[in-house]
């Protein structure tokens, strides 16, 4: 695909995700409106600096504008998948799968150590998040009431709320998360 039908897909994706009209992204990026239009049809090939005003105005980096969609086929190998870490280093989350113009959910790998914790804020309006627990046992503390999941089992929520993960245990809690952004 064209860069600047790449750069159209993103940035409809981005623009949509924040419930931003052409006119409030165009006050926020100083780009015209019509311009802006323009490069969502795929009309325009923008240039690195109007790419960069863009990206300034939707606060996210360059390459989010840019960003190729990947193949259909991925392996990811679990030394490929890239390692955070929250507060802590007890709270570790491996990235497989990130949200693509294609794709609009991540996918991740967490290990949650013995006592520990980590509060997320709020992700995005209208977020979901899907938790399946491999091994242990997690309680996922919300505003609305704390949730205890045990191995085999799977909990959905609305995660534009701030939720803290918790492991009461001794043992390592492992789980799968899948962050869901609708369209």
């Amino acid at each position: 695909m064209e860069l600047g039908k790449i750069i159209a897909v993103n940035l409809k994706e981005l623009r949509r995700e924040r419930n931003l009209t052409l006119g409030q992204l165009s006050k926020m990026s100083g780009i015209s409106k019509a311009m802006l239009s323009d490069i969502e049809k795929g009309d325009s090939n923008p240039t690195i600096n109007t790419i960069w005003k863009i990206a300034g105005g939707l606060n996210v980096p360059y390459t989010k504008l840019i960003d190729g969609i990947e193949k259909e086929t991925t392996v990811v190998r679990r030394s490929e998948a890239t390692m955070q870490t929250g507060e802590t280093d007890g709270y570790r989350v491996y990235c497989y799968f990130r949200s693509t113009p294609v794709r609009n959910f991540e996918l991740f790998y967490v290990e949650l150590d013995g006592g520990c914790a980590n509060t997320s804020i709020g992700h995005t309006d209208k977020a979901q998040e899907y938790i399946y627990i491999i091994s242990g046992e997690l309680v996922i503390h919300t505003e609305i009431m704390d949730y205890t999941l045990h191995e085999g089992e799977a909990f959905v929520f609305d995660s534009s709320i701030s939720h803290t993960y918790i492991n009461q245990q001794e043992m390592q809690v492992t789980f799968m998360v899948v962050n869901y952004y609708p369209h």
